[in-house]
């Protein structure tokens, strides 16, 4: 049986929500059982065993709104999570100097709760990248190979 995947976004525009979609289709073609969640509270996540998590970066390199709480909860929630397995896929501007902040963010959180990161992150700059929902796509492998 393949690993269920929690797909988890955090997005201002929507760009991020879109790249989770399309990684959720493939991962559906795959027999993968998928889970997408656009912003959702701590207690509807804590429990998968496996986060991707599919994030802009908002203002001065903050976590989008809608998944600020989950993070800000977890910041403070008193167990660890060492049977937690992660990898973020992130979304930027390279002309800021917070260029993918979000993505640091939530990879040093969920290390600090220790929790295993699976593969290298996903960092796209949307100035570069005009379709990022084919570089997470072939990003997704790498992602794959370490479940």
């Amino acid at each position: 049986m393949k690993a269920k995947i929690c797909i988890i976004t955090g997005s201002t525009l929507g760009g991020a929500e879109y790249v989770a979609e399309h990684i959720a289709e493939i991962l559906e073609q795959q027999d993968y059982p998928v889970r997408l969640e656009h912003g959702p509270n701590f207690e509807e996540v804590i429990d998968e065993k496996c986060w991707l998590v599919v994030t802009s970066t908002h203002g001065a390199g903050e976590l989008p709104d809608n998944i600020k709480p989950l993070f800000e909860k977890l910041a403070f929630y008193p167990k660890q999570l060492a049977d937690l397995r992660f990898a973020v896929i992130g979304l930027g501007n390279s002309d800021y100097d917070t260029f993918c902040h979000a993505v640091d963010h939530v990879e040093q959180l969920l290390l600090s709760k220790d929790a295993l990161q699976l593969c290298e992150s996903l960092k796209m700059d949307m100035l570069t990248i005009t379709a990022p929902e084919h570089t997470a796509e072939q990003w997704l492998p790498q992602f794959l190979s370490q479940l």
